[in-house]
């Protein structure tokens, strides 16, 4: 029977609109439940999986986060959970790949693997996957614990980390080193301030230093995007939120300066009163806030004010920002002077890997090389003002 040629026409315009709404590039995340997704009932339990996204522009990129907690290289083949992925898979997607937890556990032959032959076998075809579709396979080494013993932070991943390093490098595949990276992000934080990043959650008596908070999922993705930027540059076009969060892990004479934890600056609106003829001026807030995730990796929604920001003489730059329940400015190394004052409601500020409990009154300086972090905790909004030299601002 010979189909009329306006049907034809009509099925290729519903063919195409269906392409349309698909996004440029796809990524799908095989892992276990470090990155795993979780519902408000695991609240406040997340994964580095489902925080992924606010870095990247759904339009051009969509995760779909495929983790599961409790599983290997081995079970999540078994499990047929590579082949829903392979599946999917289409030229131009990215698989990305965290095993090494649960690997480990030798008394349970299901997920057990040797990490010089099982586990690099299995790897091996997650990759071939990948590369059979046209896709392009990414290793990331397992992320660390927080665990320490006599005040050394323990590395629990050794041999799997060496392991997949040898097969990204005989197979020519691009690596994310998490492992190194959230091991210096925890040395940096302190065994103390590292815990509000993890499920150390007392009044669901849990004390669990493998599994991650909003904060921490939200800070490990960070560390995700910088070590994929580091090794793929090309998706540091595609970014819409900073990845400073990974610079304490660089050489220092190779740091890049990092921006001020607040809003770039912004043309004043049109609501703001004009300069009069000594340049003297007001202006309201709210007519220049900002909304925006929490700076340098932080977790969260915040606010962010740059008051007089269009004012290029300004021997001093000040700023506000809202840090609203759950937002966090990520850890980061100072390249600047800044002090940072509480207005309002209370969090805990990690400074050179001591921990604070801030509140309103407090103010804090942070001197140039060391790092610092803020959380804000409980009901109410945590209200900054931060203030620095202005040889500092950017351009």
């Amino acid at each position: 029977m010979k189909i009329p040629a306006i049907f034809l026409i009509a099925l290729c315009a519903l063919a195409a609109n269906a392409h349309a709404d698909e996004p440029a590039h796809r990524i799908f995340i095989a892992a276990d439940s470090t990155a795993a997704t979780y519902g408000p009932e695991r609240a406040p339990q997340a994964g580095w999986g489902q925080a992924l996204q606010s870095w990247l522009d759904p339009a051009q990129w969509q995760v779909r986060n495929h983790a599961v907690g409790g599983r290997s290289t081995r079970s999540f083949i078994n499990e047929g959970r590579l082949d829903v992925i392979a599946r999917e898979l289409q030229a131009g997607d990215v698989l990305l790949i965290q095993f090494g937890h649960n690997d480990a556990k030798a008394e349970d032959p299901t997920r057990f693997t040797d990490p010089d032959t099982d586990y690099a076998r299995f790897l091996s075809r997650y990759i071939a996957v990948a590369r059979e579709k046209g896709a392009t396979p990414v290793l990331i080494t397992p992320v660390a614990r927080l665990l320490y013993d006599f005040g050394a932070l323990l590395d629990t991943h050794g041999r799997y980390t060496l392991a997949m390093k040898r097969v990204a490098s005989e197979q020519d595949v691009p690596l994310i080193d998490l492992n190194a990276s959230s091991m210096a992000w925890i040395r940096a934080l302190g065994e103390q301030g590292a815990k509000p990043y993890f499920m150390f959650v007392p009044e669901q008596n849990k004390a669990d230093g493998t599994h991650f908070s909003v904060a921490g999922a939200t800070a490990v993705a960070c560390l995700v995007m910088r070590g994929w930027v580091d090794v793929q540059p090309r998706m540091k076009a595609d970014l819409k939120r900073d990845i400073d969060c990974g610079a304490i892990t660089a050489p220092a004479a190779t740091r890049p300066t990092a921006p001020a934890p607040a809003a770039m600056p912004v043309a004043a609106p049109a609501t703001t009163q004009a300069p009069n003829a000594h340049g003297s001026q007001v202006i309201r807030e709210q007519d220049i806030a900002r909304e925006q995730p929490g700076p340098h990796g932080g977790a969260g929604p915040t606010t962010a004010y740059s008051f007089f920001a269009e004012v290029g003489d300004l021997p001093f730059v000040m700023r506000k920002r809202v840090l609203h329940k759950g937002a966090g400015i990520g850890l980061h190394p100072q390249h600047k002077d800044e002090i940072y004052y509480i207005v309002s409601g209370k969090g805990l500020y990690v400074l050179d890997r001591r921990q604070y409990e801030v509140g309103p009154g407090h103010a804090l300086l942070t001197r140039s090389g060391s790092t610092h972090a803020l959380q804000q905790t409980g009901e109410e909004d945590l209200v900054v003002m931060l203030a620095y030299p202005a040889a500092t601002k950017r351009p």
